[in-house]
């Protein structure tokens, strides 16, 4: 079986590395190009580039901007695969690329709930009980095509890095599946109707108060990036919910390593705080600088 593969990021990362696993013959590989990173810009390879540098793997790996120029049709073409993989690449394949092979993707979602660019973080903001990931025939649309296989699991109290480590393994399980039995799997059509999209995560998504009635589901979905913070800059690190209940921002109870607020419609128990420019603190050492105690209102 010989394939082509196109991916990005560390999620992507990892299910290239099972497929090299499985002895399936990687043609080539196409990824984002370099991009600045930190605050000396150091021009950084994506984690998928990365990862075939640092085994000294002969893998042609191309970066183009874009898919549209012929040429790259050209040498697709002269590849021959018997797929396209597809997996959080980051950019749109023209129909040109589509009628070269089946195009497989990668999708973490169960289609057609949350087609876009952000489904792990959007099913943890919508409170979700499961997410998961599903293998989807590549068409024109925006991750409308037939599903092929899924895979789920809980999202309950995960954030989105660790449901994005949990759906890359379960992914790259699913890939080898899919590819091993295509000839057997019957696509099923998605259901336009029910389909729901997500946008691109921005950082000011990460914006809370106390107020805010999405408080932990805003923390676990923002876990890594982009944090949560409040108004003046504060950004609130490590917590985890409580089942205490108070008036807004009221502090509720002050712990050997934490202290717990009240949110609009919760509470949420505090480990880690980061104030704006500073180095992070533990929750004990933030009350104490303060001189906060319990009953008092937390101005955020």
């Amino acid at each position: 079986m010989n394939i082509v593969f196109m991916g990005t990021p560390d999620y992507a990362r990892v299910i290239l590395e099972r497929i090299l696993n499985e002895k399936i013959n990687v043609l080539a590989v196409f990824t984002q190009p370099d991009k600045p990173v930190g605050r000396k810009q150091i021009l950084t390879p994506p984690s998928v580039k990365q990862f075939l540098l640092d085994k000294k793997s002969d893998i042609k790996i191309l970066q183009p901007k874009n898919l549209k120029d012929e040429s790259i049709h050209e040498f697709l073409r002269s590849l021959n695969p018997d797929f396209i993989v597809v997996a959080a690449y980051g950019q749109i394949l023209p129909q040109a690329v589509l009628d070269i092979a089946p195009c497989i993707n990668l999708h973490a979602s169960i289609l057609p709930k949350y087609r876009g660019a952000s489904p792990i973080q959007s099913a943890i903001l919508d409170g979700e009980s499961e997410t998961g990931v599903c293998t989807m025939l590549m068409e024109a649309g925006l991750d409308t095509g037939d599903v092929l296989e899924v895979a789920k699991t809980s999202c309950l109290d995960k954030t989105s890095g660790e449901l994005f480590d949990e759906l890359a393994i379960m992914a790259a399980e699913l890939i080898i599946s899919t590819l091993r039995n295509f000839n057997q799997i019957t696509p099923i059509k998605q259901d336009d109707e029910s389909a729901t999209h997500c946008k691109k995560i921005t950082k000011q998504m990460g914006l809370v108060g106390f107020d805010d009635e999405n408080f932990y589901n805003k923390y676990l979905a923002f876990t890594p990036w982009p944090g949560i913070f409040t108004k003046t800059g504060l950004k609130i690190l490590n917590l985890k919910k409580s089942n205490l209940s108070g008036k807004v921002g009221e502090i509720l109870s002050i712990n050997k390593q934490s202290f717990v607020v009240a949110t609009k419609n919760s509470a949420i128990e505090i480990f880690t705080l980061q104030e704006s420019g500073k180095r992070s603190v533990s929750a004990t050492d933030f009350i104490n600088g303060k001189r906060l105690k319990v009953g008092d209102i937390f101005e955020s």
